[in-house]
């Protein structure tokens, strides 16, 4: 189903809503020469792996916010990799002002949706990226970074990751990761829990007070994989006041097309009701893509889908960005 071929209902909606995606790669590609203000061509179904977005597309699918996840490799250098990425997304910001603005804030996010910008975030893949130094923490947060996911796909300081180097479902959080989920909290950094093993999910619920995000995962109530949550895990984090992003690859959600992403949503809707799902692509993530969703241009088959499902308004409004932004209104930066 192409982005144009949605009903004038789901058109109009899908418009007057904040939309808001919780994690996309870009920066990387960014770093590299990628350039975020050019429109390129639709990722081939086969080769659908990266290029999912840019302004002329997100403007298409009424993109209003995104997180850019900033991911580096489990090695020496690594808080110095994200530095580069950050400069990445600045530097695009200022060459763009009129399209794009670094926002921290929800009040900030609000100004540059109503400017007509897509509101850009920062977000951490991978507590390896502190080095092990409590202060990075700090450091990151002072340069605009929002959320910090605890592990990628290699264990670190702070635990272990469901699947990986080092993977262990009952290894939890270290005295480190403790920590770091503390200064966390001070700084105003949310606590992202994709990527963690279960024992450390559970950990970093325990220690933290704010509301937290798992910036993009699919449920196993849906599909059997590694990379999902369990019913508990998804009420926990309803419980804790976050959310949880639907990330859009097949190979998690157990089908090639926008359905499955849709299954996903409306699972976390039966589970924990409609302040919890959000959308969490994983764009630019190596990911392939699935039909109907094949770069951020087709965002408004989302809407779509969730209507021909029978949702709500008001709870689509919530899924699509609603919800995300009352979690970063609800952890406001503090340094």
């Amino acid at each position: 189903m192409a982005a144009s071929t949605v009903s004038a209902e789901a058109a109009q909606l899908h418009r007057d809503c904040l939309v808001f995606d919780l994690h996309a790669d870009t920066p990387k590609l960014m770093e590299y020469g990628f350039d975020i203000a050019q429109r390129h061509r639709s990722p081939h179904k086969v080769f659908s792996y990266i290029r999912h977005i840019d302004l002329p597309r997100a403007e298409d699918g009424n993109l209003g916010a995104q997180f850019f996840g900033m991911w580096t490799m489990p090695l020496p250098g690594s808080a110095h990799a994200v530095h580069k990425q950050i400069d990445a997304v600045e530097s695009a910001t200022r060459k763009h002002p009129m399209r794009m603005a670094q926002v921290r804030s929800a009040a900030e996010l609000d100004a540059a949706r109503k400017a007509g910008q897509l509101a850009a975030l920062l977000g951490i893949e991978g507590g390896h990226a502190l080095e092990g130094k409590l202060d990075n923490v700090e450091a990151f947060a002072r340069r605009g970074v929002r959320y910090l996911g605890l592990l990628h796909f290699s264990a670190n300081e702070i635990g272990a990751p469901a699947k990986g180097m080092g993977q262990d479902a009952n290894r939890g959080l270290t005295g480190f990761g403790r920590d770091v989920v503390r200064e966390c909290d001070r700084t105003g950094v949310i606590v992202d829990l994709a990527h963690i093993s279960r024992r450390g999910f559970f950990d970093a619920l325990e220690v933290s007070e704010k509301p937290v995000y798992v910036s993009h995962t699919g449920v196993l109530g849906v599909k059997q994989h590694w990379r999902n949550i369990d019913d508990e895990q998804i009420r926990a984090v309803a419980d804790h006041g976050g959310v949880v992003g639907v990330i859009f690859a097949p190979r998690f959600l157990g089908g090639p097309g926008i359905d499955a992403v849709l299954d996903h949503i409306l699972y976390i809707r039966k589970v924990a009701g409609d302040d919890v799902a959000a959308l969490g692509s994983d764009f630019d993530g190596f990911v392939r893509s699935p039909d109907g969703l094949r770069d951020v241009a087709d965002l408004p088959n989302v809407t779509d889908g969730l209507l021909r499902r029978g949702v709500p308004e008001a709870a689509i409004r919530k899924i699509l960005g609603e919800n995300a932004r009352r979690v970063l209104a609800d952890v406001p930066p503090r340094v």
